[in-house]
């Protein structure tokens, strides 16, 4: 399975015309090799891959652990007696320019990198991840059912009292029950918190409103299972629904409905004589030009995002990307509306809210398949 990926790395530095690369990020380390034990937290490892070599370079913490389960790449042993920059030495005449991961390094280790390549360009390696597996996939969805087992746990817990990190500690208590954990910090935002997009988790505590009307509790999560990440988010109601409430969920579970239709219907031209091309961005633009057509503000966020090993990934469906998509991606649809003039319409001093709908599909060739399956009808729980 690694072989052919460091074959297609090599053949992606051919059409970048570059002589070599080097890679920081722990993400592709992993993609590439299959060793998932380096820290996210510190530099522990890179990958240095030229036309006639490729290295896995580490210390000897982890250089008996990499010799068997990364027989595919040279391990070089770092050491104070026997740096990083002996390598490059060894390699720097035959790299006129050196491709790297510009987000990922740091300052000073571009300045080192500069003492021995003249030419370094940044080189988007995350992006051969982009087309899924079956076995990736599968993870993938291993992890979207405990998110759905986890997000049918968590209604049942909503009660008056409970605070914002209250929840999420009981989402990531039963994750952790089903041998899973986060994939990334859980969004949980009650009332007006959750006209903030990727509001952060706090103390905030439900409470009964006065005439009973509907708070908003906004529930975005993930979960990582074999290093592969889900990602949902759903709205659910504290109490009886406002009439301006309803319609503002109704919209958006329109416009998440109106990309998945309009990708389907796409997909079903090109099943015949057609040649059309499946751009990220006119996805984007269905579900948002729906939203705004119907009164409400642009989605200020982009409509989807990849996801993989990390939760962000190729591709980004959003108005400026360039991406097309393809057979074998995996990204979420997730549009949403957060304005501050919707809450109760008896009180005087109106509150903020937002609701988002997010799910995760698959491209196929026949159509997409969506990932995550918790129900999507209008949640309310009683007082």
């Amino acid at each position: 399975m690694f072989k052919p990926r460091i074959n297609n790395l090599r053949h992606k530095l051919l059409e970048e015309k570059l002589d070599g690369v080097l890679i920081s990020s722990v993400s592709n380390i992993s993609y590439l090799t299959g060793f998932t034990n380096f820290s996210e937290k510190e530099r522990e490892a890179y990958i240095f891959i030229g036309s006639d070599f490729a290295y896995i370079i580490t210390d000897a913490r982890y250089s008996e652990a990499v010799k068997k389960q990364v027989p595919h790449l040279t391990l070089f042993e770092r050491s104070h007696n026997k740096p990083t920059k002996t390598l490059f030495k060894k390699h720097q005449k035959e790299i006129k320019q050196l491709g790297i991961e510009e987000d990922n390094l740091t300052v000073l280790e571009h300045k080192s990198l500069s003492k021995h390549f003249k030419k370094i360009k940044h080189f988007d390696v995350s992006g051969l991840r982009s087309i899924k597996n079956e076995k990736e996939i599968s993870k993938i969805e291993k992890a979207c059912r405990i998110g759905d087992l986890a997000f049918d746990y968590i209604v049942k817990k909503i009660r008056t009292g409970v605070t914002e990190k209250q929840m999420a500690e009981e989402l990531e208590n039963f994750i952790r029950s089903k041998g899973a954990r986060f994939s990334f910090p859980p969004i949980i935002a009650f009332g007006k918190n959750s006209s903030v997009p990727h509001h952060q988790t706090g103390p905030s505590t439900l409470f009964v409103r006065s005439g009973r009307e509907g708070l908003i509790i906004l529930l975005d999560f993930g979960v990582k299972v074999d290093n592969y990440c889900s990602d949902m988010t759903r709205t659910v109601f504290f109490g009886k629904l406002t009439g301006k409430q309803k319609e503002i969920y109704e919209v958006v579970l329109a416009a998440q409905q109106k990309a998945v239709g309009y990708i389907n219907s796409v997909l079903r031209l090109r099943s015949g004589s057609s040649t059309r091309s499946l751009k990220a961005s006119e996805v984007d633009k269905v579900a948002r030009d729906y939203i705004v057509s119907k009164g409400y503000p642009t989605i200020p966020h982009s409509l989807g995002h990849g996801i993989g090993l990390e939760v962000h990934e190729h591709p980004s469906l959003s108005p400026k990307s360039r991406e097309i998509l393809q057979e074998g991606m995996v990204f979420s649809i997730e549009p949403g509306i957060y304005i501050p003039d919707f809450g109760s319409p008896r009180s005087t001093r109106v509150e903020a809210g937002g609701v988002r709908i997010e799910d995760l599909f698959v491209l196929k060739d026949n159509g997409l398949r969506q990932l995550t399956n918790s129900p999507k009808g209008i949640i309310s729980v009683n007082i």
